[in-house]
């Protein structure tokens, strides 16, 4: 029983991988993707958020479809779905082909990764959780190093002879192995008491955050009419009716998609505001200065994933040394990380200009390796902190929530990022309009980073956190009596 059990969770795991590694992967592509496909700049930021969004507003259901059907047949049907979506990126003739495949391949990766935890949740008693988790998180993190290196390799070695398609390519066989090993392995288990589905409330929310980010990506392109800020304001009426829908149906239903009761809690609403605005900076961050290095000095796909690797390194520093800094310090830890992300961005923007076309790797990489540092700093004690005054019994929601809120922020700070990056450039992408572009970009993104540090200090004290420690434990043991 136990083989098979890590048999499955293998399985899961590595497709889990998948899709970090695919959402990691295409940043070093946008450049040749842009000069094969002439994608405009809205469209190459389209390629990075539409996955994003399509995977943040489906997770959730995602989650309550496994719960409802069986995870087994969730979790092939994602992988099914993210391998057709992989091919349809790989053959697409045009942008806009690519952009379908692209918001293709985030739906279904929602049906796909939220099986991964309630697997764990399903497979293993409450004492064996943690390392499986830890496993999990060391997973990601080795698909932050791997994926633009990866990518960087595929593009500029032409591997396949099929150029920046390869970055999809490698999902095909990929795709094909875990449905056969899901469906030989991963057993089908579902949820004795799920949560139900909430269509009206998906569509609203979709509607709603779809209407503000079109109308941020492509309102430069439009030149700002009015009927672009018609569509947003629209966005912004119909997020407005998802909330109340929710208060809604949370009274009289039970099982919203957003429960909204949870935001009544500071600690946890300062933790989505870190959590959200950290993440939309580093997505956009990360893009541009992808974008910028490629473009305006002439990387290749490679030099260019090989840069951002002292960032992954120093987060896995970050990531060490924040458990223990974490549990004497509280949410300082948080605070400084989020301070040195900001102060970082800032490094890196002084060194652009002070070195003009001659930058090189080695003048990004202290900067890079202190960015890596305050994210690791920030996101490995940012979940637990930020939980540590909601009840046990509510920690799935908070958590669904929590995912939720990572993925819209991440599709946002591409909209905000990218759009103030590619509105300096215009049309001209030479050298100059590049690097005037990532300099106003980097200020922005610092200032999304400083907002996380200011927000950060509403999380939780430490004498909040040790009680719901403490409340976990007793739970557990009262769940687990073996483990006590």
């Amino acid at each position: 029983m136990s083989q098979k059990r890590g048999l499955a969770m293998g399985v899961l795991i590595f497709a889990s991988f998948m899709d970090l590694l695919d959402a990691t992967i295409v940043n070093v592509a946008l450049p040749s993707i842009r000069t094969d496909l002439d994608a405009s700049g809205a469209q190459l930021e389209w390629v990075v958020g539409g996955y994003l969004l399509s995977f943040a507003v489906l997770m959730i259901t995602g989650g309550r479809l496994g719960d409802i059907f069986g995870r087994r047949r969730l979790f092939v049907t994602g992988v099914v779905g993210f391998t057709l979506g992989s091919l349809l990126a790989c053959v697409a003739p045009t942008i806009a082909v690519l952009l379908v495949a692209r918001v293709v391949q985030g739906a279904f990766a929602a049906m796909m990764v939220p099986q991964v935890l309630s697997s764990v949740q399903a497979l293993y008693a409450p004492r064996e959780r943690a390392a499986m988790l830890g496993v999990i998180g060391a997973v990601s993190g080795m698909s932050a190093v791997i994926g633009p290196v990866l990518g960087g390799w595929l593009v500029s070695s032409d591997a396949f002879g099929v150029g920046w398609r390869s970055i999809f390519l490698i999902n095909l066989p990929v795709g094909v192995a875990l449905v056969v090993l899901a469906l030989r392995w991963v057993p089908d288990t579902r949820s004795e008491h799920p949560l139900r589905l909430d269509p009206v409330g998906l569509v609203l929310a979709t509607v709603g955050l779809l209407g503000v980010v079109y109308a941020l990506i492509e309102g430069r392109d439009q030149n700002w009419a009015a009927w672009i800020w018609a569509v947003g304001a629209g966005g912004v009426l119909v997020l407005a009716a998802f909330v109340v829908q929710q208060v809604r149906r949370e009274r009289t239903v039970g099982s919203a998609l957003l429960p909204m009761r949870l935001f009544r809690d500071r600690g946890f609403s300062a933790g989505l505001v870190t959590q959200g605005t950290f993440q939309g900076s580093l997505a956009g961050f990360a893009l541009v200065l992808t974008v910028y290095v490629q473009t305006g000095l002439g990387w290749s796909a490679i030099h260019a994933g090989l840069t951002m690797l002292p960032f992954s390194l120093g987060a896995f520093v970050g990531t060490a040394i924040s458990v223990p800094l974490g549990m004497k310090l509280g949410k300082v830890v948080m605070v400084t990380g989020a301070g040195l992300q900001s102060a970082a961005t800032v490094w890196v923007l002084a060194g652009v200009h002070g070195q003009g076309s001659s930058l090189s790797t080695w003048d990004l990489l202290p900067a890079l390796v202190v960015d890596g540092i305050g994210l690791g700093l920030l996101v490995v004690p940012l979940v637990d902190v930020a939980l540590a005054t909601i009840p046990t019994g509510e920690a799935g929601a908070a958590s669904g929530a929590y995912g939720t809120v990572q993925q819209v922020g991440a599709a946002l700070g591409v909209a905000v990022v990218g759009t103030v990056f590619f509105s300096v450039v215009g049309t001209s992408y030479d050298a100059a309009s590049l690097r005037s572009g990532l300099l106003t970009a980097c200020w922005v993104a610092a200032g999304g980073y400083a907002l996380a540090a200011l927000a950060s200090l509403l999380l939780p004290s430490r004498a909040q956190v040790h009680a719901h420690q403490m409340a976990v434990e007793h739970e557990l043991a009262a769940e687990d009596p073996v483990a006590a």
